[in-house]
Order: structure tokens, then C-alpha cells, then sequence
């Protein structure tokens, strides 16, 4: 058995399961349907979740690299989407067509957990595996920044 805790929550999971890349054990083993599928290279971003407190690409993780680790995704953000970045989200009026916002949030959310200044480099940093083809990127800073602002850090 595999065993990983999924935001907070503890798994075990199928041997068998071992090669299958994170993002489908999430999907379609645990139903957790926020963790989207970009490109499957790890190249957009869209499938971003933290392991271990770092932003990782789900599709590119394999189960077995997981084992034994902590995995939050977007459901794990908060329970009922009150986290200062899903506020700040809601009051820049981030999203549009909303399907990179899972891991936008997850990349964000690592920023600001991580303590680090919270300008415009860090979050071009942060952000520069994250790829929006609506091109919302305007607003994504300003929410960040008005996340951080407001104190959002956990």
C-alpha cells in the first residue's frame, strides 16, 4: 500500500497505483476534482498542488514519489473558500473562464506561505510556471497583492 495524507486526511492506496501520476489518483481515485489537466507535461501549471509545502505539478509526480508525503490542493485551501487569496480572487474579479485558477491559487498560496516580500518580482517569480490564456494576469497580481496585504500568509 501506498499511503499519503491528502489535505489532512490519510490514504492508502493500491500498489498498482505506484507509476499513475498524482493528478489522476486525486481525480479519480479520491474525486477531488479541483486539480485540473493542462498539458500533462508540467508545463501550464494547471494541475498544481503542494507537496511537502512546495507548489508541485500533479501531472508529473508520480503516485509513488507521493508516498509517505502531505498533499493539499485546492480543496484544501479552506473548507469554505474563505482563504485570503480566494477573497482577494473574488474581489479583483480574477477568473474568466476560470480553469487555471486551482493552480494560480496553489502557486499564489505557496508564495505567500513561504514569508517571502511579496512584489512584483516575487510574484512574477511564483507565478511564471502558471500559464492563463485568457490572460488575466493584471488581476492575479493585484489579488495576490491584496492578499498579502490583508494579512494572507497561511
Amino acid at each position: 500500500m501506498i499511503k499519503i495524507q491528502v489535505n489532512g486526511r490519510n490514504h492508502e492506496l493500491s500498489q498498482d497505483l505506484a507509476s499513475t501520476p498524482l493528478l489522476w489518483v486525486l481525480r479519480d481515485k479520491l474525486k477531488l476534482k479541483g486539480t485540473k489537466f493542462g498539458c500533462g507535461k508540467g508545463l501550464c501549471g494547471a494541475c498544481t498542488v503542494h507537496f511537502n509545502g512546495n507548489p508541485t505539478r500533479a501531472c508529473q509526480l508520480p503516485l509513488s514519489a507521493a508516498s509517505g508525503g502531505q498533499v493539499r490542493t485546492i480543496e484544501g485551501l479552506s473548507e469554505n473558500g474563505d482563504h485570503p487569496l480566494q477573497k482577494a480572487w473574488i474581489e479583483e474579479d480574477v477568473p474568466q473562464c476560470g480553469y487555471c485558477q486551482p493552480g494560480q491559487l496553489m502557486s499564489a498560496a505557496a508564495l505567500l506561505a513561504s514569508g517571502a516580500p511579496v512584489d512584483d518580482a516575487s510574484i512574477r517569480a511564483a507565478m511564471s510556471g502558471n500559464i492563463c490564456r485568457c490572460g488575466t494576469y493584471g488581476r492575479i497580481v493585484r489579488a495576490i497583492k491584496r492578499a498579502a496585504d490583508e494579512g494572507g500568509r497561511a
